[in-house]
């Protein structure tokens, strides 16, 4: 249950109480006249009427410069409305919602190169002292895992900003703990390739499973309200962990570690990014207009198509290796 605030020119109020009508709100008020000659007008919506309930509204809304829509939470509202069936709806949240939570990943800023650096410290030092308690640690800060979750609703949606802005930040922050965790590997070397390190060096097809289903459980949990089962998430398939040790195996000249390391690093990214365009498909997450719908269509289909062929390669390459080994 959500509260949407729409705030608009008092022309537009007949169309806006329309809409609230048409898709079902449980109650609507308006505010007075406001000077500027605008109105606020407040409606509750149930979860399966707000996603078109918004489309309708920014349609209507659409050549108005001042007109403003605000959705509010709601923790409680007496008395309980009565709800005979479960939603028709795909989404528990809107898409509006969904890229506001998410975009917020794809960020570069000073909060994510500081998360980065401390992570990826963390789960070297965990690493290099074989501690599994501090590894885990790092898995929980997870500051990669937001942009390839990004870039998969960049995607979905067709917005290449959110889609360059996820990638620019992903490969900054992977750079950068693959940078910091070289020169642990350099200044101090491990005195024994230990259990923790050797665990993130070498990767099976119950491996690919295992990313797949964390990244598809990680946007079912976004797109759903359950944020929290993200953080089991970030443990089930950790981005840093991979990333450290494949810096900590290239310090120490350590090639073949190394490379079973970024096996592993390549395989998770591919399977969240993957896992995540599906579930979004599944869930029906799109643009509003048809023209958008068009262009993510298109993007949808070619990223999909190359992640594919890219799991395939892996999955040939981790093969040819077991076998080899």
């Amino acid at each position: 249950m959500k509260l949407i605030e729409v705030i608009a020119d008092s022309d537009y109020i007949a169309t806006i109480t329309g809409a609230a009508e048409h898709h079902g709100a449980l109650d609507y008020w308006l505010g007075p006249l406001n000077e500027d000659g605008r109105q606020a007008c407040r409606m509750l919506v149930p979860p399966d009427s707000r996603q078109p309930l918004l489309d309708e509204l920014q349609e209507a809304l659409s050549n108005s410069e001042n007109a403003r829509i605000v959705v509010h939470p709601i923790e409680v509202t007496l008395p309980r409305p009565e709800q005979e069936e479960a939603p028709k709806e795909k989404l528990s949240t809107t898409r509006e919602e969904l890229y506001n939570d998410i975009e917020k990943g794809a960020r570069l800023d000073l909060n994510f190169i500081a998360l980065a650096l401390l992570s990826t410290l963390v789960a070297a030092i965990g690493l290099l002292e074989n501690n599994t308690a501090v590894v885990i640690g790092a898995m929980v800060i997870a500051p990669l895992l937001g942009p390839n979750i990004a870039f998969a609703l960049g995607t979905a949606l067709g917005d290449t900003r959110l889609m360059w802005s996820a990638l620019k930040t992903n490969l900054t922050g992977m750079f950068m703990a693959l940078l910091v965790s070289i020169l642990m590997g350099l200044l101090w070397p491990p005195s024994e390739i230990n259990s923790e390190l050797l665990s993130r060096t070498d990767v099976g097809l119950d491996g690919i499973v295992l990313a797949l289903a964390s990244g598809a459980a990680a946007v079912l949990s976004l797109t759903t309200g359950l944020s929290s089962v993200l953080v089991g998430v970030m443990v089930a398939v950790a981005l840093l962990p991979p990333t450290a040790t494949m810096g900590i195996m290239i310090g120490i000249g350590n090639w073949p570690l190394a490379a079973g390391a970024a096996l592993l690093l390549a395989v998770n990214i591919v399977c969240v990014n993957l896992a995540a365009k599906l579930v979004l498909l599944i869930k029906g997450v799109k643009p509003r207009t048809w023209l958008e719908i068009q262009r993510a269509r298109q993007s949808m289909t070619a990223y999909t198509g190359v992640w594919i062929v890219t799991l395939i390669l892996l999955i040939l390459i981790i093969t040819l290796r077991n076998n080899i080994g």
